[in-house]
Order: structure tokens, then sequence, then C-alpha cells
């Protein structure tokens, strides 16, 4: 690269001084030119093959489309070094060209299911943002009266079908996790369904019915097969609740350290802007961010408040957004 801005100098200071001299002599000039010009095209060349996993990670950016994993490290403008990375070819581009903005890492916003009083706020945001996320569906009661698997939230669930975003299972009665059980089975406490509030013993293949029977609802609404990822509610798991999800086909997704927003939190103890403030410090390139679509119990809902601002301050610190179908940790199990 430094080669061939060096000739490019060089054509400048060479090219004033054809019209300062005889025809013979300007022709013997200009083809010292060509020949300059020639170099300097190589070595672009060049520059263009050397930095070609660079210079495809930053069109894809600038075109909103979803980088490689890996690839938002590997071009992030962190530093003068990483800048140096830009291909020759984007240096010497027009000036009306398009300014490029590279991404320091992605974030994986993840949504569970709750009492969906948050649900359109959500989508909207999303959409204006042009940014896809991750949804994890349980049937929960919902602040309509009705449940969010119910056909009333077909429409819904379509919508998001159709802009991208990717879908799992939580459990169709969401399910908590308590202990593991007698005879290799283990022990589960619904929030909804005929066993809501109780706890009950389940086998793998009657916890594997949990996490499908979302599946099977959600194909009636939209006419799609949910993602092949799962969340226990409430986070909780044992290696043995893990080995139950694996068995059924179902990669299971936990949230990062960093990730938890505090939205199931008491408000007056955790209020927003404390949360907004922790999240917008600590989050950092591949943090999964766990958030609801409306707690009940929380007096002061949080996405009103936070979800907007959390998203354009990442935006501002040059984070990008993925569905977890581009996490690392999850490609294995979307190529299958």
């Amino acid at each position: 690269m430094k080669t061939a801005a060096a000739l490019t100098l060089l054509v400048l200071a060479v090219t004033p001084a054809v019209h300062a001299v005889e025809p013979v002599q300007a022709k013997a000039v200009n083809d010292g030119a060509r020949d300059v010009n020639a170099a300097a095209r190589a070595a672009n060349a060049q520059a263009r093959d050397r930095n070609g996993p660079a210079r495809r990670a930053a069109e894809a950016r600038a075109a909103g489309l979803a980088a490689a994993p890996g690839a938002a490290a590997a071009v992030a403008p962190a530093s003068a070094a990483s800048a140096a990375a830009v291909p020759a070819s984007a240096v010497s581009a027009s000036a009306a060209a398009p300014k490029r903005v590279l991404c320091k890492g992605t974030i994986y916003l993840t949504f569970d299911t709750g009492s969906q009083s948050q649900a359109e706020l959500i989508a909207d945001t999303l959409s204006r943002h042009k940014i896809k996320a991750t949804f994890f569906l349980a049937n929960e009661k919902t602040v309509r009266g009705d449940y969010s698997l119910d056909p009333s939230w077909s429409a819904y669930w379509k919508a998001r079908v159709a802009e991208g975003h990717a879908i799992g299972s939580h459990t169709f009665d969401h399910a908590v996790y308590a202990k593991d059980g007698a005879d290799g089975k283990i022990v589960v406490k619904p929030g909804f369904g005929d066993s809501a509030g109780k706890q009950i013993s389940l086998t793998s293949k009657q916890y594997c019915e949990q996490i499908q029977r979302v599946d099977q609802r959600f194909v009636e609404l939209t006419g799609k097969h949910l993602d092949p990822i799962w969340r226990a509610p409430a986070g909780r798991t044992s290696p043995r609740l893990l080995e139950m999800g694996q068995a059924c086909g179902y990669a299971h997704v936990g949230w990062s350290p960093a990730g938890f927003s505090g939205d199931e939190l008491s408000s007056s103890a955790y209020p927003n802007d404390v949360l907004l403030k922790k999240s917008l410090r600590d989050l950092r390139g591949g943090d999964i961010v766990l958030i609801h679509m409306g707690i009940w119990s929380r007096k002061d809902a949080w996405a009103p408040a936070n979800l907007e601002p959390l998203i354009s301050g990442l935006e501002q610190k040059d984070m990008c957004f993925a569905t977890l179908r581009e996490h690392p940790d999850y490609l294995s199990k979307f190529k299958k």
C-alpha cells in the first residue's frame, strides 16, 4: 500500500510536465506515466488480495448484512493497526462514495415471552433500527387476557418470521427446573397449563415434548418450524436437563453475565437508569442479552425507558446486532 501511494504521488508530480514540453518529449513522459500507473494498479491489486477478507466484511457491514463469526473482531477499527487493514481501493475511492462503518463487535439481543405488554414496542424498535434478534417462546398468559401462542398471536409471530428473526422454544408451559429426580427424571414447576404451580416429575421424553410442543404450535400459527434452540425458563438447568434438550435435538442458550438486563427485578430497588448504565458499561462484543417481552411484577417496565437508548448507545459504540444463527457457538447447529 505504501508503494502504491508513492507511485500515485509520482504520477501527480510527472503529469503537469506534459503541457510544457515538445510533442516528442510529451509522448515519452506520457509513456512513463502509463508505466507508473500500471505499477500502481499492480500494487493496489496486491493490497486487495492481502485484505480480501477485511474488504468483504466491510462491504457486508456497509450493506447491512450479518458478518461471519469472528469477522467483527478481524475488521474492528479500534486502532491504527486495524485501520491500516482497509484496502487501498477504499482509500483511493471517489470522495462521493458513502462512508463505511465497521463493527467493533456483535451483540445478540434475545427476548423471552412474558406478559407481552412490550411485544409491539419491541417489534417496532427492532424494525426501526433494522435489527434482527432471537425470541424464545412459551405459552404464557398475556395482558390481553389470552396466551402468547394462541391463534390471536399468529399475525405477530408471522411478522417476526418474515423479518428474519430467529425463534426458539422456552418450553410450552414455562416449566422451571427444580431438581433432578429419581430414575433419571427431572422435577419441574410449570407456570401454566394443567399442572401450573405444582412440582411434577418428567422423563426425558416428556420434557422433550414440552420443548417440541412449542414447535408444533408455531407451525400451526406460522407454517414455519422453530430454530433448533431452546432456553430453560428462569435459566435454571442441570447437566441432566441439558442432556435431555440435546437428545431432543435442541441446543440450549443461556445469556452472558453482562447480558442480564435486570428487567425482572424490582424497579424500586433496580431503577431503569441504573440498569441501562450497567448494560452500556459492561456489554462487549459476543454477549447474549436477556430481555423479557413484559414482566407482570415490575411496576416501572424496563423496555419503554431502556430498549431504545440501549440499542442507540451500543450503535454509538460501533456495535452490530445479529441473531443466534450467526453466533459462533451455535453455527454448527444451524448448518445441520
